[in-house]
């Protein structure tokens, strides 16, 4: 079982010990030209997690293979590039423009962003065309049946999934009762997201065979052995690094302790645990 963070969650050019301490690092998303983002306000706390809306800002595909790839490369630990675009053709040429690092994310469902994009298994398909580099489907939460999504990345090539990415919110100010998100609604995260999350993880585990790995409200080892127990293979933490750096570090030793306490020898042990009828552990995430 690997830690790693959910894209956008860690900046780990200025965070590097804190990237450090994970297993991957998974990079901010990657879209074909530079993206300004949204408007301000981008980011609103809520009582139980926090909205963002960033809009994908980042310096674009050239920019980040020349300046930012190179310097993540210097953190010691594996690179997974998050990738987005607005049609299969822009996911597929970011795609094959990368090499040596450890996985792709394809960033399939992001919420505060409103160009719609090509189907998620054409767009799959296309980046398994352009690529041999392992491809991780980020899917949104918000599909009633996502295990149907799931099964349709599978066949188009994925080689895991990454569940689940925010669902769009809103929160008022107290006195103004306006949306607080200069885009009005926003990408919710935060431990409300988590009991979506398992289910997500807990549908998917039974409808595909490739790994997953689960994110949405994680703080706490008792979090991760709940993932775990669902049918995650490994965990990306997200709105916890925000309030606590040293999160990935403590979460590890109160995952040990949660494992002895439920008599677990280690993490395979306890994967896919709520489910009945499951055969042995399927194999883990690249490295």
């Amino acid at each position: 079982m690997k830690l790693l963070n959910a894209s956008g969650c860690l900046d780990a050019l200025t965070a590097r010990e804190v990237a450090g301490s994970l297993d991957a690092f998974v990079t901010k998303t990657v879209t074909p030209f530079p993206r300004e983002g949204n408007v301000p306000v981008r980011i609103a706390e809520t009582e139980a997690g926090m909205l963002n809306s960033i809009g994908l800002a980042n310096p674009g595909r050239e920019d980040f293979l020349a300046k930012n790839l190179p310097r993540l490369r210097e953190l010691g630990v594996p690179i997974w590039v998050s990738v987005g675009g607005f049609s299969a053709l822009e996911y597929a040429e970011t795609c094959a423009a990368l090499d040596d690092i450890a996985a792709i994310e394809l960033n399939l469902s992001c919420p505060n962003v409103e160009e719609a994009a090509d189907g998620a298994a054409a767009i799959v398909s296309a980046c398994r065309e352009a690529t041999s580099l392992p491809l991780y489907a980020k899917l949104s939460p918000a599909h009633w049946d996502i295990s149907e999504v799931a099964r349709a990345v599978e066949a188009a090539g994925a080689d895991g999934l990454s569940l689940v990415n925010t669902i769009r919110g809103l929160a008022l100010g107290e006195r103004a009762l306006r949306p607080l998100l200069g885009t009005k609604s926003g990408g919710y995260s935060g431990p409300a997201l988590r009991p979506i999350a398992l289910a997500a993880i807990f549908a998917c585990y039974q409808a595909v065979e490739v790994p997953i790995v689960g994110m949405g409200g994680v703080s706490t080892g008792r979090d991760v052995l709940e993932f775990l127990a669902v049918g995650a293979t490994d965990v990306a933490l997200g709105t916890v690094l925000f309030a606590d750096p040293d999160a990935p570090v403590r979460i590890r030793s109160e995952l040990e302790a949660e494992l002895a306490a439920n008599g677990f020898s280690g993490p395979d042990e306890a994967h896919g645990t709520a489910h009945e009828g499951r055969d042995a552990p399927i194999s883990a995430t690249p490295h």
